[in-house]
């Protein structure tokens, strides 16, 4: 095979750990190497934009974000909003109104659950009416994700409504949202980003005329909970949740080139005849992600020092660093599935996107794709809480589903796309947020099971609630603990780590398998493990051994039993694993009709079109179901029956499934069908209403189409759909430490290039290779070329 390849050693401080997470970045001097920001951005491919200002929040406003902080941008003229948000400005929890229980049982429950599995084990389904009346209980003091407030700057010089030069835009490569216009002569523009390095949100308003800039800032919230008063040039907001005692704090600083700040007494700070003002924003709150009290520090100085650190350097210097702090993640990856950008605003090339093969349809997918990707770095950076249902973004005291950490599906998806689209860093906030479940977890599994290990159920908050609430069709999902553990797994076959390995993810998936190991019980049919209640999300009653239920401990089993192996973890430990695995029920049977059972008994209805197809995690994000073997055509029957429609997220994972069966025509409709029907004008996901996990699934479904390695092998183009027939993509990542360059023409790979970032045996699958197949001994940082 050396033939068919090239070798050139790369620069290997391309290559590093930063957190104990591999950065897996493109070769640095590689000659046949370049970025998005190179191709791309010059076209303007990487830019939603309109003509008008934002009227809707959910629908047009534009997101910027640092992880913790974030801002929605409306652009209107006379008086600009920004709806900004901190991620851990969070009611409920300790000190809640109405007590808090962290969802175990407020009183014992003696034989509760075990009369609820005699009845499952002699009727063989139950209603989830009848279950959760015995095992539920309605939620206290849950709380819910607040808005922080609204930024409003009055510009009493501005037009009421925008002219013919009118453009409000938001740059994917450089994370700087703009809004420019002309008035009575004079050019006006505005900009606007979010600084992860520098911990704040700025603006700056400026014209082409000395004196032109001129506003009032202040501060509004749909709460009484906070005083706003301003002195000298910044302005200050400070308060307690009154539910239950959270204290925040925002600053905002503002600086002029010429004309003058005032500060007023009614909190307002107003700017007159500067040739340019920017600001700075900074907010926190005294949450901390420690279990029982989940405080810590008041915010004052933590803020009052983000905003001074920033405000004393050059409003360029504060942009530069952001945008290259951005890029630096953002730019690894770029996508040209052959597309051409129109001169249309980006709710026009929506409105007109009909899924075929035109070069504008392959523009706004190739937009959607990278969209995904900038929502994560926006959404989700280290030392920040994970992205939640709706990333940072916020404008409700009262968000659908309280903008919470569901986790039996959306959690998971905000992070499908970490690893494969280069953005390993961004998991960092959602591997600290699964080892903080892990002590009310413990609680939790002790008080309402008596078992060992931890575990959460159907939805989780920042204060730690893994136990249950009394909503029937989805308050029971023990099966989350080991859900949400596999990925940090994932992070590991991806980036190779044994540090992390040890230190991160090993130890959670020990504990929530020695949940399970204690809870499987023996099905009297059969003698299997089972896992019992057993429910598939939002669907069906409940009953023992549910598909999705076996599919998800077979998953934990199987890869704590390989991270036990890797480690050199004592055989006993092992043996148990090993023995259990034995002795459990897989989860996959073949049904009347050809489908793959959602249920151990053939309970499954062909008109059946419901939202959820859980029972085909073993095929994604599972790994025990292969494209071409009998389960993956179970798994096709079911998916063909199920149907094309469901809401944005659901769609989302059918790209996914479609993908892994290596159809790539269909994962295409699939995600023409999201982007037709549950797709905002800013390109949001819908479910309806605003859910963002629907972005991550798309952006990691087009991936899929693109590389997947799950099973091993690294497989080239295993889904390339038709309407894509010539490409390049750059950047994306494969497990076993791998970064890949792809080019394609007539629906074939004509150059692979392949850069490891550590040492190992690789398999590539490509049409490109003699017989389909090749095995090399990878070295890391030398990269290979397949032509």
């Amino acid at each position: 095979m050396t033939q068919h390849i090239s070798r050139r050693t790369t620069m290997k401080t391309a290559l590093g750990v930063t957190g104990g997470l591999a950065l897996g970045a493109q070769p640095a001097a590689a000659a046949d190497t370049a970025t998005s920001s190179d191709t791309a951005t010059a076209a303007g491919e990487l830019t939603l934009w309109y003509t008008r200002p934002a009227a809707d929040w959910e629908r047009e406003s534009l997101p910027l974000g640092g992880g913790a902080l974030g801002a929605s941008v409306y652009g209107t003229l006379a008086s600009e909003r920004l709806v900004f948000n901190e991620k851990t400005l969070w009611t409920g929890g300790p000190g809640a109104a109405g007590g808090y229980d962290h969802g175990d049982w407020s009183s014992p429950r003696p034989g509760a659950l075990a009369s609820v599995q005699r009845r499952l084990e002699t009727d063989g389904s139950l209603s989830p009416e009848s279950v959760a009346g015995e095992l539920g209980q309605p939620k206290r003091g849950y709380g819910a994700y607040q808005v922080f407030g609204d930024l409003v700057l009055d510009v009493p010089a501005a037009p009421t409504a925008p002219d013919p030069s009118y453009r409000r835009g938001l740059d994917l490569a450089t994370a700087v949202a703009t809004v420019a216009y002309t008035h009575q002569g004079t050019a006006h523009q505005r900009e606007f980003f979010a600084s992860h390095p520098g911990r704040v949100l700025a603006g700056r308003f400026r014209a082409d005329q000395p004196g032109s800039v001129g506003f009032t800032l202040r501060y509004t919230s749909p709460r009484k909970d906070f005083t706003a008063t301003a002195s000298g040039s910044r302005l200050t907001v400070r308060g307690a949740l009154q539910d239950n005692g959270l204290r925040f704090e925002a600053q905002i600083e503002v600086r002029t080139a010429g004309g003058s700040v005032t500060a007023r007494t009614d909190g307002t700070l107003t700017v007159r005849g500067a040739d340019s003002a920017w600001f700075v924003l900074a907010a926190g709150t005294d949450y901390a992600d420690t279990y029982p009290d989940y405080r810590g520090d008041d915010p004052h100085a933590a803020v009052t020092r983000a905003v001074n650190d920033a405000a004393r350097r050059p409003y360029e210097e504060l942009r530069a660093e952001h945008e290259s702090d951005h890029r630096a993640l953002f730019d690894r990856v770029s996508l040209d599935i052959g597309q051409q950008l129109p001169d249309l605003p980006t709710d026009q090339l929506l409105a007109q996107y009909t899924g075929g093969s035109s070069a504008a349809d392959r523009a706004l997918e190739a937009l959607f794709f990278q969209y995904g990707r900038y929502l994560l770095i926006a959404s989700s950076r280290a030392g920040s809480l994970p992205a939640n249902l709706q990333g940072v973004w916020n404008n409700s005291t009262g968000p659908a589903w309280s903008a919470d950490y569901h986790v039996n599906i959306n959690l998971q998806m905000n992070y499908w796309p970490a690893e494969v689209t280069n953005l390993a860093e961004t998991t960092a906030p959602y591997a600290r947020f699964v080892e903080t479940l892990c002590a009310p977890g413990r609680r939790t599994a002790r008080k309402m099971f008596g078992s060992k290990g931890w575990v959460v159920h159907n939805e989780t908050n920042p204060y730690g609630f893994t136990g249950v609430h009394d909503w029937p069709t989805a308050f029971w999902f023990p099966e989350a603990a080991a859900w949400i553990t596999g990925q940090l797994y994932e992070h590991y076959r991806f980036s190779g780590s044994l540090g992390y390995l040890r230190a991160t993810a090993y130890p959670v998936m020990k504990e929530a398998a020695e949940f399970w190991l204690d809870n499987l019980r023996p099905d009297p049919r059969d003698g299997k493990l089972v896992a019992t209640p057993s429910y598939s999300p939002e669907h069906g009653d409940f009953t023992a051994g549910a598909a999705m239920s076996q599919q998800i401990v077979h998953d934990l089993l199987t890869s704590t039993l390989e991270a036990a192996r890797t480690l050199g973890e004592p055989p006993g430990f092992r043996t148990r694993l090993e023995d259990a695995l034995d002795a459990l029920d897989p989860g996959l049977r073949v049904g009347s009709w050809g489908q793959l059972q959602e249920w151990k008994a053939d309970l499954d209805s062909q008109e059946d079109e419901h939202r959820h197809v859980s029972h085909l995690f073993a095929l994604h994000p599972g790994r025990q179901i292969a494209a071409g073997d009998r389960w993956a055509e179970a798994a096709r029957v079911s998916l063909t029956a199920r149907g094309d429609g469901g809401t944005g997220w659901s769609k989302a994972w059918k790209i996914n499934f479609w993908a892994r069966l290596h159809d790539g025509d269909h994962s295409h409709t699939m995600l023409a069908e999201q982007l037709r029907a549950s797709t905002l004008p800013n390109l949001w996901d819908t479910h309806p209403p605003y859910q963002i996990d629907g972005n991550f699934g798309a952006t990691a479904g087009i991936a899929e189409m693109l590389v997947q390695s799950q099973h091993g092998p690294i497989e080239i183009l295993p889904a390339l759909p038709g309407a894509w027939p010539r490409g390049e993509v750059r950047g994306l990542r494969a497990r076993g430490g791998v970064t890949l360059d792809i080019t394609w023409s007539g629906g074939r790979a004509s150059r692979i290039a392949l850069t490891a970032s550590r040492t190992g045996e690789l398999t590539l699958r490509s049409t490109l290779l003699p017989g389909g197949e090749t095995t090399l001994r990878a070295t890391a940082g030398e990269r290979y070329l397949f032509t």
